[in-house]
């Protein structure tokens, strides 16, 4: 944490670190040691209200500048968080307890990625269409604060600040006070990369100040939030009163469907992958496997398998596959669910409340429980923690309707024997993103759920639109409309 070290106690404001203008501070943990790596500032209202200002300051000369140029000072910012890959990984490492083979890929690597595929769309985009003779002209939103939660910070803070960025919008970021050290490399990237001074900001702090305080402001044009629904409500509710435009990426209980004449082993497998990634820690994770009924017993002993290869430990050795969850408080609320499943009749198949894990570090076991009914709390409830949920199905429509029996709609996938079949049952549910026979997010298509899993989309072009505004130019004749440059 070398480079960022010397920022815990500062926030950043119109391209200076300065003192918060509050005394409070707040801890943040190493969940592997429990041990303090350092302290950053608890923020005030006062400290968003300078920030916003920043930003108001510099949002004219960042919005007039041309697209080529922050396009350019993007791209840089992206070639040198590249450089700075493996110090960013063993922070992120050391604040979320991700095994550092996974943060050098998912928790650097793919939000290089994003903020790449960001730089690609924004010529994309159609900043200017004609219409007979009107011109419809898409412009910056406006001063935007970005709140991103702890568990991929790097990612989710690129997602929302270069897409606003080459919007043309200027930014004030709330990190989560969990593992805000990421933001600091990203505001030293931007900076070096020649962002001008205000269009960007840092404010660290808790939710309840810094983040009701953004919601809330009225030199706030647009919100984009990535985090729990609850918070999500809340942020929606405070922000309309002004009526703030808000982007909200919510909870998830991911749904995977297995249907018959699918390889079901394989597929249980690779759901089980994509359910223990960052040890559940992940709102796109698949945390529902649902089967036909007769092959049960093969899905359960496939996952059992999976389970005892696992490894919890240090996130720092090699052979760690799974790491602490990201506090002590994670750790009890996702025990408690295990518990409270099994007490409900769940059957535990690997894991489970009674499983050996690490003395130090708040570990919990990766958990496979199956006769899991979808009425269960544990099927409906974003656990947050390497929790999979085996549910049986007779027929076609009733795994359908068991995927769909969900408040969330971020994502899910589909296992058949052929790409048609599987494609027909994906475009059946109600999900912002539903993987095909193993298909993967990418990078340059859009992500966002459906009802209580949030509005808006993020990466590229769909990503950079949720910052853009629109105006229509009226002329007298359409031979006579003149093109503004962008």
């Amino acid at each position: 944490m070398s480079r960022s070290a010397d920022r815990a106690g500062l926030q950043f404001v119109g391209g200076h670190w300065i003192a918060s203008t509050g005394t409070g501070t707040v801890a943040v943990e190493n969940p592997a040691t429990t041990e303090v790596l350092t302290r950053v500032c608890r923020g005030t209202p006062d400290d968003v209200d300078a920030a916003v200002a920043a930003a108001a300051a510099a949002a004219p000369m960042w919005a007039a500048t041309a697209l080529d140029e922050r396009i350019a000072v993007v791209r840089r910012a992206a070639a040198l968080l590249e450089e700075r890959a493996e110090e960013i990984a063993r922070t992120v490492t050391a604040e979320v307890g991700t095994p550092l083979e996974v943060s050098r890929a998912v928790q650097v690597g793919r939000p290089i990625q994003v903020l790449r595929a960001l730089v690609d769309a924004a010529p994309l985009v159609r900043w200017i269409e004609q219409i007979d003779a009107a011109l419809v002209v898409r412009g910056p939103l406006g001063v935007v604060a970005a709140v991103t939660p702890w568990n991929v910070p790097l990612h989710q803070s690129v997602a929302k600040i270069g897409a606003a960025l080459l919007a043309g919008c200027t930014v004030v970021h709330k990190p989560s006070e969990v593992a805000p050290s990421s933001a600091y490399a990203l505001a030293d990237a931007l900076a070096e990369a020649g962002l001008p001074a205000g269009a960007h900001n840092v404010i660290t702090g808790l939710g309840e100040t810094v983040g009701e305080a953004l919601a809330c402001h009225p030199g706030i044009d647009g919100i984009s939030f990535t985090g729990s629904t609850a918070v999500g409500r809340r942020i929606g509710a405070v922000a309309a009163q002004n009526i703030t435009r808000v982007a909200l990426e919510l909870g998830g209980k991911g749904p995977s469907i297995v249907l018959r004449g699918a390889d079901v082993a394989a597929a249980a497998v690779a759901t089980a992958a994509r359910c223990f990634t960052n040890s559940g820690q992940i709102c796109a994770a698949l945390s529902r496997l649902i089967v036909p009924r007769e092959e049960l017993a093969v899905a359960e002993q496939a996952l059992s398998a999976h389970v005892g290869r696992q490894r919890l430990g240090d996130p720092l050795d090699p052979a760690t596959t799974l790491g602490p969850l990201v506090s002590g408080a994670q750790r009890a609320r996702v025990r408690t669910l295990i518990e409270a499943a099994v007490g409900d009749g769940a059957r535990v198949v690997a894991g489970g409340p009674d499983a050996i894990v690490p003395e130090t570090g708040y570990f919990v076991a990766p958990t496979v429980l199956s006769d899991v009914h979808p009425a269960m709390p544990i099927a409906r409830t974003e656990v947050f923690g390497p929790v999979l949920c085996v549910l049986p199905y007779e027929t076609e429509d009733e795994a359908v309707e068991i995927a769909d029996d969900s408040e969330y709609g971020l994502v899910g996938a589909v296992f058949g024997a052929d790409d048609e079949h599987a494609a027909m049952v994906a475009s059946r549910l109600r999900l912002g993103m539903v993987g095909v026979n193993g298909g993967r997010l990418d990078v340059r298509a859009p992500f966002g759920g459906h009802r209580r899993s949030g509005i808006g989309r993020e990466f590229g072009v769909h990503g950079i639109e949720e910052f853009l505004e629109t105006t229509t130019m009226n002329f007298a004749a359409a031979d006579r409309i003149v093109r503004p440059a962008v």
